[in-house]
């Protein structure tokens, strides 16, 4: 990881992630000031499994993979996130494990933003962060309606017990 020189486009840059899109120009140079741009290289990770991280990153260039460890498969893909995609909100909050690792697909381009840098910019601008606030709510409850229409597809090729009571006493006859 490689700490870049912020540019002024890179302002304009942060309005695009999702959790940044309501904040006005001068806001979002507020936020700058709390927040840094790095580069990653090609697989090199940005948060990984099990470590704490007290970070928040949106993507500005490139795409990184999430993954999960597995005693049997090693790392096993999850999904691919990209230019506008935000992760690591957990990581402003709460001092817990990242619960995946993320790497750079691709040399990638990230701004990352410091719990502590956060809670600045909240006590600093107070309606700017009740808007970066609510975004994240919003950015969180869209994730976890996913997960849960996930896992609600796969239940849904479960065998009932019916199936599975049956299967038993075929097999035992």
């Amino acid at each position: 990881m490689e700490l870049v020189k912020k540019q002024s486009d890179q302002t304009a840059a942060i309005r695009s992630l999702v959790t940044f899109r309501f904040l006005t120009e001068a806001e979002a140079e507020k936020l700058m000031d709390c927040a840094e741009v790095a580069r990653y290289e090609e697989g090199e990770p940005v948060v990984e499994e099990g470590e704490l991280s007290p970070w928040f990153f949106g993507i500005l260039e490139g795409t990184l993979s999430v993954g999960l460890a597995t005693v049997d498969r090693g790392e096993v893909y999850v999904n691919s996130l990209g230019p506008g995609d935000v992760f690591g909100e957990a990581g402003m909050f709460l001092q817990a494990k990242r619960t995946a690792t993320v790497r750079a697909l691709a040399p990638s381009t990230l701004v990352r933003l410091h719990r502590g840098g956060f809670a600045a910019f909240i006590k600093e601008n107070p309606s700017a962060g009740n808007k970066v606030l609510l975004a994240v709510i919003y950015s969180l409850l869209r994730k976890l309606r996913a997960t849960n229409e996930e896992l609600a597809y796969e239940r849904k090729s479960d065998a009932s017990q019916d199936e599975i009571d049956t299967l038993v006493q075929s097999l035992i006859g």
